[in-house]
């Protein structure tokens, strides 16, 4: 029996977006970020994917990353076909976004990394280690245990931080990490020959032509951002921004700049495609 097309909800009409979601999480945790900034637009229909073993989607017979990109390609050949589209990824979907940019260049008008994941390997990672920039141990000492898990080290620790953060994890992150096939993803993330991609993304490869954004944490403990700086070499058309105040879960309080920054790169994705006819 054929696999299973990957599980997706669609909203919206116009150019479709292939939204990406990041390790153990689902579409639904990317639409909570997203479609705060495409509700306020018009002409973009957003398609939110749950990869292998990830929300809705069952693992199937998925055994490594390579697995979950094949599915994505398969995805797009039958669900998008020849139409244009864009494509967003937040950290290991950035990672495979940018495998489906690479593939599908003479469609994709337009891309989008969120705290990419570029070194798969943990130790190679160029990553600061983690410091609060504000510190209240008071306000830590009431968070129950079984929501740090989930929270994990918090960055600023004001009220306001803090309860942002809070209905973030409790929108969808939490949910959707329970819900996660730990059976199957767990060998896949610790075995770093199953974790990187086959396609070289970063070795003699074609630059992409089209307006890109990449947006990372300054204080990102998972990802960093410096490892990010060399993804300039090959989208040239690309606006960097490392947000300060910001970690893996960006965006968690500066959501202003974060979506002033996905409207510019759309503005910049529509002059593109007006400029290609």
């Amino acid at each position: 029996m054929a696999e299973p097309l990957l599980s997706a909800h669609s909203v919206g009409e116009g150019i479709p977006v292939l939204v990406i979601h990041g390790w153990e999480l689902d579409g639904s945790c990317e639409a909570l970020d997203f479609e705060l900034v495409f509700t306020t637009l018009s002409g973009f229909q957003r398609i939110y994917v749950d990869l292998p073993g990830m929300g809705a989607t069952p693992a199937g017979n998925v055994r490594s990353l390579d697995d979950m990109y094949l599915r994505l390609v398969h995805f797009v050949d039958t669900t998008i076909s020849t139409s244009r589209f864009l494509v967003i990824g937040s950290s290991c979907g950035a990672y495979l976004a940018r495998a489906l940019a690479d593939r599908y260049r003479q469609q994709v008008d337009g891309l989008l990394l969120r705290v990419p994941l570029v070194e798969p390997e943990n130790s190679k990672r160029d990553v600061d280690p983690f410091r609060a920039l504000v510190e209240n141990e008071e306000l830590m000492a009431g968070v129950a245990h079984s929501d740090r898990t989930y929270l994990g080290d918090v960055l600023v620790q004001t009220p306001e931080y803090l309860s942002n953060l809070q209905s973030k994890v409790d929108g969808g992150v939490r949910a959707a990490i329970l819900k996660s096939d730990a059976a199957v993803l767990n060998p896949i993330r610790s075995d770093v020959k199953r974790y990187r991609l086959s396609p070289q993304l970063d070795a003699g490869s074609e630059k992409f032509p089209a307006p890109t954004l990449i947006l990372s944490g300054r204080q990102d403990e998972v990802t960093g951002y410096r490892d990010s700086l060399r993804l300039l070499e090959f989208y040239p058309r690309s606006t960097f921004a490392v947000l300060d105040r910001e970690t893996h879960a960006l965006p968690v309080d500066e959501r202003t700049v974060f979506e002033a920054l996905v409207k510019n790169w759309l503005y910049r994705v529509q002059e593109w495609q007006g400029g290609r006819g």
